[in-house]
């Protein structure tokens, strides 16, 4: 796909406003569609289960908002918030610490994953010529960029010597809002989300706490009970049958005993095809309209 460089009119608006804006930015594929809010998602590159369990359950619950997932591309907390934003139905936007080249981008093993990203609509930003390889400090120069964009930070782990922590203290200096998930006591990789939690950071737990942190107001709850126009029939089916919150059993036995009998595997695509869209959730064993 075409890199191009971004006329100056075509830049987005906070990149102007930073103390130390690019010189030049190159974009392969598209910006962040007009109005999104962006949400620059950072953290531990040696990503636990936990944090990884988290960035996806955030992430996904943002599905049908109009939000645009900012992060780096490394591997870990990166690559984890690109696929739940891909998997979401959600844009995302990378801005690596390199050119935009095929043979440049880092790490190596993310590239073809790369071209999954440009395939479903999304976005490669740089300030560096397209060629131009990585280096170790043109990673922190990316992280203000990274944080000069998004409208908030969102930091899923970070231990006492990662470079998150930087990216973490940019978003004060920025007047960007901090989010920070929290950890079990002792985690190590509790480190940097505690520390900013203590120092003022809103602490996430659910999609609404970043709804919130962005001003974009939550659906009304079973969106007044009117379906959405382009769900497939099983998926209108089970829609349907969610005016009150049912069990995961519940759900297989009214569809298996229907008319049209629908088999476990098809009720089930159906049912995480509604929750990956922000439909549908599981609260306390029950699945229930948002």
């Amino acid at each position: 796909m075409e890199i191009r460089e971004l006329k100056r009119e075509e830049w987005p608006a906070q990149l102007l406003e930073i103390p130390q804006p690019p010189e030049k930015l190159w974009l392969r594929g598209s910006l962040p569609p007009a109005g999104h809010k962006l949400l620059a998602v950072v953290g531990s590159r040696a990503m636990t289960r936990y944090g990884q369990e988290a960035c996806e359950k955030l992430i996904t619950g943002l599905a049908g908002y109009p939000i645009s997932i900012v992060s780096g591309l490394a591997l870990g907390v990166d690559t984890c918030a690109h696929k739940a934003a891909l998997a979401a139905g959600l844009h995302t936007l990378v801005l690596p610490g390199s050119g935009l080249g095929d043979t440049v981008l880092y790490p190596r093993s993310n590239r073809p994953f790369a071209k999954e990203i440009l395939k479903a609509g999304g976005g490669f930003l740089s300030e560096y010529p397209p060629e131009e390889s990585s280096r170790v400090y043109y990673f922190p120069e990316r992280n203000r960029l990274m944080v000069g964009i998004a409208d908030a930070v969102l930091v899923i782990e970070a231990g006492e010597k990662s470079g998150t922590l930087i990216t973490a203290r940019l978003a004060s200096e920025y007047n960007r809002d901090l989010l920070c998930i929290p950890h079990r006591i002792g985690d190590p990789h509790a480190f940097g989300p505690h520390l900013f939690i203590r120092l003022g950071a809103a602490l996430v737990t659910e999609p609404l706490h970043i709804l919130e942190a962005l001003r974009i107001p939550p659906r009304e709850s079973g969106i007044g009970g009117v379906a959405p126009s382009d769900l497939e029939d099983t998926e209108l089916v089970i829609w349907g049958m969610l005016e009150e919150p049912m069990t995961r059993d519940e759900i297989l036995r009214s569809t298996s005993s229907r008319q049209a009998a629908l088999g476990p595997g098809e009720t089930l695509t159906a049912l995480v095809a509604l929750e990956l869209r922000g439909l549908v959730r599981e609260e306390f064993g029950a699945w229930r309209r948002i």
